[in-house]
């Protein structure tokens, strides 16, 4: 080391005096001057406590007859002599008899001294053979383990400059150990970090160590060396503050094993953790539902960022819309954006398709690559000439470059073997790049995946064919007929859910008279439209006949049950307005509301029938009133039910929307639907509601 403490002047030039060194404590160094006759003329404390005399009991007293064993007292005299005469020193152990009487080996060094007057004096300085041995010993040790071990071992001085380096250390650093001395940790190794970002570079650990004494075990480091400048490696570093026996701080030793295979293990094994985590959330989160768009958009959410820092979820636009697509060779991919995710990354959102959006990429495009050949297309390390075969256009190209993307990986989604678009993914913050390992994940991703987006692309396919049946076979009536006048509405059920079989209808009759249909067929999709159709079209049939509701119910019932087990409510009713009066018959469906001036809305009290198809019981007919102004409410079930409200309750609350007969029936229809339907409800919504004019 260049000093053995702290300085306690500042300024290398004017150096004042610095603490004591505790290693002359450590051997309890006596010392003892003798005059040319051989009598002890100074004695030391610690000759007092090396020889057992007092000063007062050893000053004056021959030296050789006070601590020298008769059989040795020839040869420590000749000794004396050569001493003085020659001048020459002489260094060596003897034993020397302690005031006890016992004996203890001594090391010795003694030279001769001359005052101002010519006067020869012996000095001698002695210390304990075995306390001398036992230094020596830790010091040969120490030696040997610091050159000879394994272990990256260095020592820095109070300014935190290198002093000492062992030659591991300098194999690790790959700097030799000259290079190394009188410069501080930042210039040697700048690119040094704590695996803890928060800690930061190892130079201000070891300043907290030099400043506490508190010691850092096993302090896990990243970076770059000389010895390996093109591989991060991985370090455990240990660092100690080194103090001397008397307290003073010399500096910090620090011991440096390298960990990079045990590094990357744990990197391997945590990956691996990763995913399988990712997979496992895969299979909980993508497909809670058919919706197209929100499978995307789980895939995406997945994705990032478990596996990347950008994904985007795009398919081609045929498949989209129900067709197969083969790419040739030198075909653009026409893609329709489902999803886009990168919620640390602006710009590379901003250069993504926004969802929704159609977008052509030319032949040359990674992606179109990928969905044409579907296999997986992976730029690890990405390239200023790459991002133009990556981004949709020059400007986006432009956008990823200043998001930093660093490495690109394209997926394709097959399901059923067919390629359905791909799952993009790019990384920007993550500064490791796509490996082989990531490119399984993501196809492992992206299979599971295209399977739920494939149920949920024909599912909304069946879904559009069901609604635009549904629609087809809905009846589109004037506002005005006979002596009412009527407005009506039809909801879907939400994107999730199959279409059912609700409808209504206004038919005209003979006599100014109008019947008036809600209906819903039990069950879904495609083949609950079919059989609403088929008894829209016996309804209309049997009206014409001017059959008695209860009547024309009786032969709905028997047509219902030769559809294929088909079950179904509905109302019928017929409206005289030269009687003023409404002929009712129920078949199992919920009754609807009579609204009049100046009293509350009300619930018309109907024999409540059973349902179409189940056959065996009669329907009755009940005539209510109906005089100019007031209004019937016709609805079906989807109106009303929740899951988490009582019937009974959520009718209460239908009775008090519909009790201002001035409201436009079309204000009403509005309002009944935003008020009522609940955006948890699976069910669609037929909505019939008539108001009673004054003929002319």
């Amino acid at each position: 080391m260049s000093e053995a403490g702290t300085p306690l002047s500042e300024g290398p030039s004017a150096r004042g005096p610095v603490r004591p060194s505790g290693l002359l404590d450590v051997l309890g160094v006596a010392s003892v001057v003798l005059n040319a006759e051989g009598r002890i003329v100074l004695w030391s404390p610690q000759a007092e406590e090396l020889f057992g005399y007092s000063a007062q009991e050893a000053l004056g007293e021959y030296a050789a007859r006070l601590m020298i064993h008769e059989r040795h007292f020839d040869m420590v005299v000749k000794l004396f002599s050569d001493v003085l005469e020659t001048g020459r020193g002489w260094a060596g152990a003897f034993p020397i008899r302690l005031r006890d009487g016992s004996t203890r080996l001594v090391e010795f060094r003694n030279q001769r001294l001359i005052d101002d007057r010519g006067d020869v004096y012996a000095l001698g300085l002695a210390a304990d053979r075995a306390t001398v041995r036992g230094l020596e010993r830790d010091l040969a040790l120490s030696e040997r383990i610091v050159s000879q071990s394994p272990i990256g071992l260095a020592v820095l001085d109070t300014d935190l400059r290198f002093v000492s380096v062992n030659p591991a250390l300098e194999k690790i650093n790959g700097i030799p150990a000259a290079q190394h001395l009188g410069r501080r940790l930042r210039e040697v190794l700048p690119h040094l970090r704590a695996s803890d970002p928060e800690v930061g570079h190892l130079e201000e650990v070891t300043r907290q160590v030099l400043r506490t004494g508190r010691p850092i075990i096993d302090l896990a480091v990243t970076g770059r060396t000389p010895a390996d400048p093109n591989e991060e490696h991985a370090w455990s570093v240990s660092l100690y503050r080194l103090e001397d026996a008397v307290g003073t701080v010399l500096g910090v030793a620090s011991s440096v094993v390298d960990v990079t295979e045990q590094h990357r293990a744990n990197q391997e094994a945590e990956a691996a953790r990763r995913r399988l985590v990712c997979i496992a959330d895969a299979t909980t989160r993508i497909g809670t539902t058919l919706d197209l768009d929100r499978t995307a958009c789980e895939l995406a959410e997945v994705a990032v960022p478990g596996l990347a820092d950008v994904a985007a979820v795009d398919l081609l636009a045929a498949v989209v819309e129900g067709r197969r697509s083969d790419l040739g060779p030198a075909e653009p991919a026409v893609i329709r954006a489902l999803a886009v995710r990168a919620p640390r990354a602006p710009e590379a959102l901003e250069a993504a398709d926004p969802p929704g959006r159609i977008a052509r990429y030319a032949p040359d495009r990674l992606i179109t690559e990928c969905v044409r050949t579907g296999r997986p297309v992976l730029v690890a390390q990405v390239k200023d000439e790459d991002l133009p075969r990556i981004a949709r256009s020059p400007e986006a190209a432009e956008l990823l470059a200043r998001a930093g993307v660093h490495s690109y990986l394209a997926v394709p989604l097959i399901a059923r073997g067919e390629v359905l678009g791909a799952l993009d993914l790019k990384r920007t913050r993550n500064p490791a790049p796509f490996s082989d390992d990531d490119v399984l994940l993501a196809r492992e991703l992206a299979a599971r995946a295209a399977v739920q987006i494939d149920n949920a692309r024909w599912y909304q396919n069946a879904r559009d064919t069901a609604l635009t049946l549904q629609r087809s076979l809905l009846p589109s009536h004037p506002s005005v007929t006979g002596g009412l006048e009527v407005a009506s509405r039809y909801q879907p059920a939400g994107a999730t859910s199959e279409i059912g079989g609700d409808w209504f209808d206004v038919i005209p009759l003979e006599g100014d008279k109008t019947a008036l249909v809600v209906g819903d067929v039990m069950g879904s999709g495609i083949s609950a439209a079919a059989t609403m159709g088929r008894l829209r079209t016996a309804t209309n049939t049997l009206a014409a006949l001017d059959l008695d509701p209860a009547r024309l119910l009786e032969h709905l019932d028997r047509i219902t049950a030769n559809l294929d087990h088909s079950i179904a409510t509905c109302v019928y009713a017929i409206h005289e307005p030269h009687l003023g009066q409404v002929r009712i018959a129920n078949a199992g469906h919920l009754p609807p509301v009579r609204v009049r001036a100046g009293r509350p809305p009300e619930l018309l009290d109907l024999p409540t029938g059973v349902p179409l198809g189940v056959g065996g019981v009669e329907f009755a007919t009940t005539t209510v009133e109906l005089s100019p102004g007031d209004e019937l409410v016709f609805y079906t079930d989807g109106l009303v039910e929740t899951r988490h409200h009582s019937l009974d309750e959520r009718l209460e609350t239908l009775l008090t929307l519909v009790d201002d007969p001035e409201r436009p029936l079309q204000e009403l229809c509005d309002l009944l639907l935003r008020r009522l339907r609940h955006p948890d409800n699976r069910d669609d919504v037929a909505l019939l509601v008539a108001r009673a004019q004054a003929l002319s």
